[in-house]
């Protein structure tokens, strides 16, 4: 059967049909078989219906509370019957996902350009033309991202990265007002100790806070008595430490393992592994920040 007659879809499009990044595709795809493209004419990867059924099924279980790798071979060993998925046309996320990459290049100008006024103005346009996930998954989240890469490859200069960062921050820490008010279940998130980056972690704040949770945020730098201290005292569901390099959590991992053990405790960030929160006794947010808290929130 072609890739037409099958309703193939292109990785942005499949994206934006079942609520989970790209990269989490690519990832679920490369690391655990769960996708299965075919090629068009013209070269590109195209995903089926089978794809979606299986990528949805996957996510069911996630959010259930399985590890990735547990799920891929539940999904593996019993397929979801893909006929019972909509055929793919043309949804209307798909328009979201062509928005988010001008978008994005459009921030990426204006940061670049240390001009304030049009970041703001771009941020204003996504936020009133795509939903706050879209913008947050589609855009910040691979505009920092990006700018990592490019800080590192010294294509970004340290004043760009500083700049960026700042004014992001600021539109981030208004989209977190009030997020520590209401009744659902806590969370409390942090960095661990020499960890200076937590815009990805305010984003997962953010998208969990819609859900209904209650957000004790901490932020950078946070040594673990003070965090444990804060665990004491709010009894969170949930205790989340992110951090982008694994020797930020190896530096306080006794510590960090205590605290599992009194609190349900995930890590996330790029220095987070599998390895290390099954060390840790810990669970592992793998992927953008935005699907995991979607997963996270969904099991409130």
């Amino acid at each position: 059967m072609s890739a037409s007659e099958q309703g193939g879809l292109r990785i942005g499009a499949l994206s934006s049909r079942v609520g989970l990044s790209a990269h989490t595709l690519r990832a679920w795809e490369s690391r655990y078989g769960v996708l299965e493209p075919v090629r068009s004419a013209g070269g590109y990867r195209l995903y089926t219906r089978a794809d979606e059924a299986r990528v949805q099924r996957m996510k069911t279980l996630v959010a259930g509370g399985l590890a990735p790798a547990q799920a891929a071979q539940v999904v593996l060993a019993d397929p979801p019957d893909a006929t019972q998925i909509a055929a793919p046309e043309t949804p209307a996320g798909t328009r979201d996902h062509v928005g988010v990459e001008a978008v994005t290049t459009e921030l990426r100008r204006a940061l670049d350009a240390f001009d304030e006024p049009a970041a703001q103005a771009v941020l204003d346009r996504a936020l009133d033309d795509l939903s706050l996930s879209s913008v947050l998954r589609g855009v910040v989240v691979p505009y920092l991202a990006d700018l990592g890469d490019r800080w590192e490859q010294g294509t970004a200069t340290v004043a760009q990265e500083h700049f960026a960062s700042n004014v992001l921050r600021g539109r981030l820490a208004g989209l977190a007002r009030g997020w520590g008010a209401g009744s659902g279940p806590r969370a409390v998130l942090a960095c661990p100790p020499g960890e200076l980056h937590d815009l990805t972690l305010l984003v997962f704040g953010i998208v969990l806070a819609r859900h209904g949770w209650v957000i004790t945020y901490l932020g950078t730098s946070t040594p673990v008595e003070e965090l444990a201290g804060a665990v004491e005292a709010t009894s969170p569901a949930l205790v989340v430490v992110a951090g982008t390099d694994s020797a930020r959590f190896e530096q306080v991992a006794a510590e960090l393992a205590a605290l599992a053990g009194r609190s349900p405790l995930a890590l996330a960030g790029a220095g987070a592994t599998a390895w290390l929160a099954g060390r840790l006794g810990a669970r592992l947010l793998d992927g953008d920040p935005v699907t995991q808290a979607e997963l996270v929130g969904a099991t409130r």
